[in-house]
């Protein structure tokens, strides 16, 4: 388990992710990271979202948080909206921490390369958690 390097909250907004973590800097303070879906490889492919946040980080010393806008197709609820992301640093380990989580839930996006340089998968857990994998190529 010692590839895991960090564990990152991970929230989802229904349209105002840029707004929420634009106030989360203003509480917290650090550097705030955003991209838009317009201005990434997913662009042509999410036709009226392009000015949803696909991805944003919000870095402090020593933390940080992590967030976009929903775009699943299941219907946006609070509550509902916030996933654990895993760091990992080996893809051997995160293959196995994939398939332990994975057991008795839901594989939502296999463990595959990202458009990022790294291998990514989300899951649903036994006990309804998401969480999301990401392990940077080296």
């Amino acid at each position: 388990m010692s590839a895991i390097a960090k564990s990152v909250p991970y929230i989802h907004f229904s349209d105002n992710c840029a707004e929420a973590m634009e106030f989360y800097k203003s509480c917290l303070g650090g550097d705030l990271e955003v991209m838009k879906v317009g201005s990434s490889p997913m662009a042509g492919q999410m036709p009226g979202k392009e000015d949803y946040v696909m991805h944003s980080q919000l870095i402090g010393d020593g933390w940080s948080v992590m967030a976009s806008d929903w775009c699943a197709p299941s219907e946006y609820k609070p509550g509902n909206n916030w996933t654990i992301m895993l760091e990992l640093t080996d893809e051997a380990e995160q293959t196995a921490v994939y398939e332990r989580l994975s057991a008795g839930g839901t594989q939502t996006m296999p463990l595959s390369d990202a458009f990022w340089g790294s291998r990514f998968g989300m899951l649903k857990d036994k006990f309804g958690i998401d969480w999301m994998l990401n392990c940077p190529k080296t």
